[in-house]
């Protein structure tokens, strides 16, 4: 899937002539809004069922100082506490913790009355909110994939592994990268390098040239640019596999995921793509900043014909982060180096926590 483009200057251009060639502008394919519409017809239903509305008590922890909410259980997230504290704290926050123990997504619904802090990436600790950004790039290079690719392409999404690391201080390389040090206390690094998408193509020998990897870059972006909110929702075995009827990966996947979590199946929104996820998830597109697709790794084991895998892998910064081109550069670099997490190859019932993110 090579293309062509030594002759072409403009990078508008030179995007477009990628995607023409080998991916699809198309909004979504007719599986992605079939499971889009079986979404929003399922959280429609959940909030119907909610009932006589109940009230709890929020007690909110934080700038500009701690105040008591009260909220409507089942039906009030904490984006919406979010929006009675502040309009910065909603454009800011990437998740929340409740009762100073539980990670929480900003658009699902609080089921109790509970304390409750805004995470975001500047915190003097940010790793809660850090995990769910790492994870969240992976979800979101996954909808780049879908909307880009031709139907042609074969390409179906496997998974996304959990983070094997997190964003932790690294004394070491801040001293190298100088211009880190003067915004921010920790360095956002993850011991991997990088986040990962392993997807499935009828191509056996794909390798995306810097252009191509430019074009999935700058739809990353452009993604971002949307500030799409990211919904959750917990679904039934049956309705997961309605949903991803046309991924037999997935669908061999859901069982699996079902019995470890009583029987549901939490799956993410953004746009019209959906996709399975432990989460959580920050509250947004547009927390996403500067990002690179650097590789696209070939994995040999488990490829069959007309079924090849491949670990997408790339970089990514929160939108708060400005770094210099310099430090960016080193970051980038080491995202190429293949991720060590579980392949899609791997049996997934005795993986299914490392390869479900």
């Amino acid at each position: 899937m090579s293309l062509n483009v030594h002759r072409i200057r403009s990078p508008a251009f030179q995007l477009h002539h990628a995607l023409k060639k080998h991916y699809s502008v198309a909004a979504a394919t007719k599986g992605t809004a079939k499971a889009s519409e079986l979404f929003s017809d399922e959280q429609r239903r959940q909030r119907e069922n909610v009932g006589r509305i109940e009230k709890i008590e929020v007690r909110y922890l934080g700038l500009p100082h701690d105040t008591t909410l009260v909220m409507n259980r089942e039906l009030s997230t904490p984006y919406d506490c979010a929006r009675h504290i502040g309009e910065k704290y909603c454009q800011q926050s990437a998740l929340a913790l409740l009762d100073n123990k539980t990670p929480w997504d900003m658009r699902r619904p609080l089921r109790d009355s509970c304390t409750l802090q805004l995470l975001n990436f500047t915190a003097p600790e940010p790793h809660i909110a850090n995990k769910a950004f790492w994870r969240s790039c992976s979800f979101l290079l996954g909808a780049v994939l879908q909307a880009s690719f031709k139907p042609e392409a074969g390409l179906f999404l496997h998974s996304f592994p959990k983070p094997n690391g997190e964003y932790r201080q690294q004394p070491h390389l801040c001293h190298r990268l100088r211009s880190l040090t003067s915004l921010f206390p920790l360095l956002f690094t993850v011991k991997s390098g990088s986040f990962v998408h392993d997807i499935v193509l009828v191509e056996e020998h794909w390798n995306p040239t810097v252009s191509e990897l430019r074009a999935l870059s700058i739809a990353m972006v452009k993604l971002a640019q949307k500030n799409l909110p990211i919904e959750r929702l917990d679904v039934s075995s049956e309705l997961a596999l309605e949903m991803f009827h046309d991924n037999p990966y997935k669908r061999e996947q859901i069982p699996s995921v079902a019995g470890q979590n009583n029987g549901q199946v939490t799956v993410y929104r953004v746009g019209e793509h959906v996709d399975i996820s432990k989460g959580p998830m920050m509250g947004s597109s547009g927390l996403l900043g500067r990002c690179t697709i650097s590789v696209a790794h070939p994995v040999k084991e488990g490829s069959e014909s007309g079924k090849h895998f491949y670990r997408m892998q790339g970089v990514a910064l929160p939108a708060v982060l400005r770094i210099g081109h310099f430090a960016y550069n080193i970051l980038e670099n080491r995202s190429r180096k293949l991720n060590p997490a579980k392949l899609p190859n791997e049996p997934f019932e005795d993986t299914v926590a490392e390869q479900v993110a």
